[in-house]
């Protein structure tokens, strides 16, 4: 039996992280959202690493803050260690990583959605989505409850048919032991929208008491960092450690041996998992020359004594968790609260999704995290808010948002997925960027606030604090460009100290910058006419002083790539009967149906010939045509 509950603009299955930013990012923009999650006790749920941020999802968390998502605001107030990732590398690939107090960011996040004016957060399972005229209408929920909806967000994470498998006990369920949605599955399989298995993993947790950390390395936090959030004023103080450890040749030993009982080994795990989180089983067997990996144990909070080994992900028996455990250095008593898992789940070959991520064959139904084919809780987010904005702005009437792949790591990630495809679960990395050197954690800011503030998430004052921002950073630039500095004992001195050539006449500031054995903070002395910056401030002036060249170059190449992206194709191409492409592009061609040309020649199996084959059809059939 069932009736009709109520009506929402939207519906938002999965109250996770890319449910989170979904449905904030709706009803900021002026929809009213029923946001449904089979348990309330796990919205915003860290099911894996207790930790927000990383090598190029450092950059994925600024760019969500700067169209005005959450997660970095949320992330700030509730992380108790910072550290900022690859500082002896450029700063192309320096990154943010946090550790995160898992059940506070849980309690912010459900309460931020509770205080939202316009989301309605539902605990009930969406079995059903129905349509009318090829488009969503309205969602079901186990208990016959119907809600009449214009569009639905699918960000159902790791919950769609999830398989719990540890050893040989193997059990229907979702992260940490909760319900998994075994229903909903079969409804999109009738709208046609087709599915296949990924896997994840976890490792155990264990209690810190039961820890010797005298035999451990203590890793602290770094001082004096930036905040995720450009909004966030307070200073980041470290409260927590980590603690790192290695396996050894008897761990391996021990793995090995037991492989016969790995359900990764032994054809019980079906799903794909992913390439850049292996379990450790699996790393004994890839890298087997290596004597030992490393294994950081991870707080999951300030009030509990949980922590996570990271490293040790596995989908061994219990025994043989235990086994494991006990023969790593400071390890050898340690007590496991919670078991290590592989979890198997449902979700959608991406390439049916369009950029703005709804689908291509049903409107108003649109993907976000993990549901996709991605990973990572950045990864998550940065798509739930993508789907949510153009959501949104479907039922508000308004044009759609499609992020540009050369101007964030959100449009790279999105064109990936939805142009690419996916095998295993996507992670996002700083490599996946042709032009990373642009797409830096600290310029997130100037790249998307703007589209931020015209969408209506960003306030009119901080997107005017932006422009301020720059303006300064500009006119910093331009003075050290400008300003010569004459030679003196006292300069002499210290650039014999740094290495670098003394000077004997008149020398730019901005070329003193630019030697790679100097600095913009280091030259603060000889510099009598300098303004009070930020430290973000003083890093922005220093970059593009230093990296000039570079971003020349990659600012070239976005202007090519987006002579392509401007060549719209048309939506009705009969790609099959296009002579000049190989049967394999046409092929592609047809599945992805990409909106333009630069799009066209990212797919897999398109090569330059068919670019050129297609350029040549679209000037003889279309441009004859042309006013």
């Amino acid at each position: 039996m069932t009736y009709i509950a109520g009506k929402f603009d939207i519906a938002v299955i999965g109250a996770g992280h890319a449910g989170i930013e979904a449905a904030l990012s709706c009803a900021r923009l002026g929809c009213s959202v029923a946001l449904f999650s089979l348990s309330l006790d796990t919205v915003g749920n860290l099911p894996c690493n207790p930790s927000i941020g990383g090598s190029a999802k450092g950059q994925l968390v600024r760019e969500i803050d700067a169209l005005g998502g959450e997660m970095a605001r949320a992330a700030d107030e509730c992380c108790i260690q910072y550290r900022m990732l690859n500082l002896g590398k450029g700063p192309s690939v320096h990154a943010i990583r946090a550790q995160a107090d898992r059940t506070r960011y849980h309690i912010r996040m459900k309460r931020t959605l509770e205080n939202q004016s316009g989301v309605t957060l539902k605990q009930s399972e969406i079995v059903k989505i129905n349509t009318e005229d090829g488009r969503a209408s309205s969602v079901l929920t186990a208990s016959g409850a119907t809600y009449e909806v214009k569009a639905v967000i699918i960000a159902s994470g790791t919950y769609l048919q999830g398989k719990l498998i540890t050893g040989e006990d193997i059990r229907s369920g979702g992260p940490d032991g909760t319900s998994p949605a075994n229903q909903l599955s079969s409804s999109l399989l009738e709208l046609g929208i087709p599915l296949r298995r990924f896997k994840t993993g976890t490792p155990p947790r264990i209690l810190g008491r039961s820890v010797d950390f005298t035999k451990l390395s203590r890793q602290d936090g770094d001082e004096n960092m930036p905040p995720f959030s450009f909004t966030t004023t307070a200073p980041i103080n470290n409260t927590a450690c980590c603690w790192l450890t290695y396996t050894n040749p008897e761990t391996h030993e021990i793995l090995r041996s037991n492989l016969h009982r790995s359900p990764l080994f032994s054809g019980v795990i079906e799903g794909v998992g992913p390439r850049y989180c292996p379990s450790i089983e699996d790393k004994v067997v890839r890298f087997a020359d290596k004597e030992r990996h490393p294994v950081f144990l991870e707080p999951m909070g300030e009030l509990t004594d949980e922590m996570y080994c990271q490293g040790l992900s596995s989908s061994m028996p219990e025994e043989v968790q235990e086994q494991v455990l006990h023969s790593i250095e400071g390890l050898e008593n340690a007590v496991i609260c919670r078991i290590g898992y592989a979890i198997e789940y449902d979700c959608c070959d991406p390439t049916v999704l369009l950029p703005t991520l709804e689908l291509k064959t049903v409107k108003g139904i649109y993907g976000a995290g993990q549901f996709c084919g991605s990973s990572g809780y950045e990864e998550a987010a940065a798509q739930g808010l993508v789907a949510g904005i153009n959501a949104a702005l479907s039922v508000l009437g308004r044009e759609p948002y499609v992020m540009e792949r050369q101007g964030s790591y959100i449009g790279t990630l999105i064109d990936d997925l939805v142009t690419r495809g996916t095998n295993e679960p996507y992670r996002m990395m700083t490599s996946r960027s042709e032009v990373r050197m642009l797409l830096r954690q600290d310029n997130a800011d100037m790249r998307l606030t703007p589209d931020g503030y015209k969408l209506g998430l960003i306030s009119k004052e901080r997107y005017e604090n932006m422009l301020e921002k720059y303006r300064r950073i500009d006119a910093e630039i331009q003075r050290l460009e400008r300003v010569n500095i004459p030679p003196s004992g006292g300069l002499n001195e210290y650039l014999t100290q740094k290495g670098s050539t003394v000077i004997t006449t008149g020398i730019k500031l901005a070329d003193l910058v630019r030697r790679p054995e100097l600095s913009y903070e280091g030259l603060a002395p000889f510099d009598n006419d300098r303004e009070v910056m930020t430290a973000a401030e003083r890093e922005q002036v220093e970059i593009s002083i230093k990296y000039e060249g570079y971003i020349r170059r990659q600012n070239s190449g976005i202007a090519s790539a987006r002579k392509m992206e401007s060549t719209k194709l048309p939506e009705d191409i009969d790609y099959m009967a296009i002579n000049g492409l190989r049967i394999e592009a046409r092929q592609k061609l047809a599945s992805v149906r990409p909106s333009n040309l630069g799009q066209a020649s990212r797919i897999s199996g398109v090569n330059p010939a068919d670019i050129t084959a297609l350029m040549i059809w679209m000037k003889r059939t279309i441009e004859p045509n042309a006013p």
